[in-house]
């Protein structure tokens, strides 16, 4: 099997398992927004949140991605028996130090929320300091799940991890369902925790299946121990790219006008369903592929690997960008738009989610550079590029702000994103030399020339169909899926007629998987 057909299964069955729990996230957030609407409770909520795993995402994600490498290299080196017994030490290491946290935060969880929101007082303030230390335990759960999903994923096993979003959306669901009140923002809090947990328990299973038997001794001498640690910093600090702007963003949203932060929280969930679903599934196969490459040293083998990955990634964020810019407002309206969720917010939400979706291509090949990066074991170049994201982000929130609100901030975000992108392209070609960057061009323009014919196309048949039929939700949710389902054929068969070689791989395995 080629590396592009075998990217392409495991990366589709990640993608069917993603979508469907996406498909229940965006459940929770309709019954949320049905529920507490996009004002006082969900900003507090948000922001609650978002202080309570802030630290634990940046930190738990950095691990996952330096452990996959690890894991991979203690394999190829010392054998399963030993990638075992580095897992059990890391386990008892997360635990001890995500207990830690987890005390400093209720600690400090007025300093920090003082910080996240500097628009929220009274009573305002207060309630997201409960929310916050309500929350804390979230973090022991997701250390164990950082740390239960790099070893699978360096065994080239996707599925446990694929599938943890099942259980943590059923949970808020019928929490939502059944027990949710308006003005008990509490118990939404009290979900997450029982939700998070159930992230790392979804995987144990597979754990166990591997051999693994839980013992209680850490070694502080292992070689890999300290080689994590070494590598592990500078990923944290490049992974906290988006946690920082978000951060930034948040923070300046506090002070525009009500609904701003959820606004902007609910535009980013749906620009990062295509992140989510699919980049992610194919960073998530190839990242494994390109350390044993690397643990291999065989670099003609990484350039094949990272182009496949990239010219995947670009036929399916071009067309994502383009139809995101023309069907925005209905897609929010429709998804999000009833109960408290007036329209208002609905206007607001699709400003912050046109101006975040011009960004999703240059986010999106940035979580393949990176990765690319983590294979060689370098983590200072991802690093640096992300500090500087950071500070660019910051300025242009500063001038965006003003003219543009909320819609600013994402902007903002989107060009920071998109131009350190390129300097990551820069900085691997100088470490690389020729990666074949003129197939990657042209890949580009095809898929541009086939989403710009095909977002036409859609344009005029949900536009046009909707001046003819009745204004009702279920028409404009049915006229909406038919657009996107012309749009998503039409957009295969330009691909096809203009001979982009993935699209075709890509064809080809779905049918064989449908015999």
């Amino acid at each position: 099997m080629t590396n592009t057909r075998k990217v392409a299964q495991s990366a589709a069955m990640i993608a069917v398992f993603t979508l469907i729990s996406k498909f229940l996230g965006f459940l929770r957030e309709v019954l949320i927004a049905s529920t507490y609407g996009s004002g006082y409770e969900t900003d507090t909520y948000f922001v609650a949140m978002t202080a309570t795993v802030i630290i634990m995402t940046t930190i738990g994600a950095s691990l996952n991605t330096t452990l996959i490498p690890i894991f991979t290299e203690i394999e190829e080196n010392k054998g399963k028996e030993a990638k075992l017994k580095f897992l059990n030490n890391m386990l008892n290491m997360v635990f001890f130090i995500t207990i830690i946290l987890a005390l400093l935060g209720f600690w400090l969880s007025p300093v920090v929320i003082r910080i996240l929101a500097k628009g929220f007082t009274g009573k305002q303030f207060a309630l997201a300091v409960k929310l916050n230390r309500i929350g804390l335990p979230i973090i022991i759960f997701l250390g164990f799940t950082y740390v239960f999903s790099g070893y699978l994923h360096s065994s080239e096993i996707f599925g446990p991890p694929a599938i943890m979003g099942l259980p943590y959306n059923f949970v808020f669901i019928i929490f939502l369902v059944f027990f949710a009140k308006e003005g008990n923002i509490h118990g939404l809090m009290l979900a997450s925790v029982v939700a998070a947990s159930t992230q790392f328990l979804i995987q144990v299973p597979a754990i166990k299946h591997q051999g693994y038997r839980y013992s209680y001794d850490i070694n502080l001498k292992d070689p890999y121990l300290k080689k994590v640690l070494v590598l592990v910093l500078p990923v944290v600090l490049g992974s906290a790219v988006q946690q920082i702007n978000t951060i930034i963003d948040k923070t300046l949203a506090s002070s525009l006008v009500e609904g701003s932060i959820s606004a902007l929280t609910y535009a980013s969930r749906i620009n990062d369903l295509i992140i989510s679903v699919f980049v992610m599934a194919i960073t998530t196969v190839i990242f494994p592929m390109l350390s044993r490459a690397f643990s291999q040293e065989n670099g003609g083998q990484i350039r094949r690997i990272m182009g496949q990955g990239i010219n995947i990634i670009l036929i399916i964020t071009v067309p994502a960008t383009i139809g995101i810019l023309i069907l925005a407002e209905p897609m929010v309206r429709i998804f999000f738009q009833r109960g408290a969720f007036s329209e208002v917010a609905t206007h607001m939400t699709s400003q912050a989610l046109i101006f975040y979706s011009v960004g999703l291509v240059g986010s999106s090949l940035r979580l393949m550079l990176n990765r690319v990066y983590y294979s060689f074991q370098d983590t200072k170049t991802p690093m640096i590029n992300g500090a500087l994201a950071v500070g660019l982000n910051v300025v242009l929130n500063l001038l965006l702000i003003k003219p543009m609100g909320h819609a600013g901030l994402a902007l903002a975000t989107s060009i920071s994103a998109t131009f350190t992108t390129l300097l990551l392209f820069v900085d691997l070609r100088k470490k690389l030399g020729r990666m074949g960057l003129r197939n990657y061009l042209i890949c580009f323009g095809k898929a541009l020339i086939a989403s710009a014919i095909m977002g036409i196309v859609v344009y005029f048949m949900y536009f046009g169909l909707m001046s003819l039929l009745p204004n009702k939700w279920i028409i404009d949710l049915l006229i909406l899926l038919l657009s996107v389902a012309v749009g998503v054929f039409l957009y295969i068969i330009l691909c096809s007629i203009l001979r982009i070689r993935e699209i075709r791989i890509l064809i080809r395995t779905l049918i064989k998987k449908m015999r």
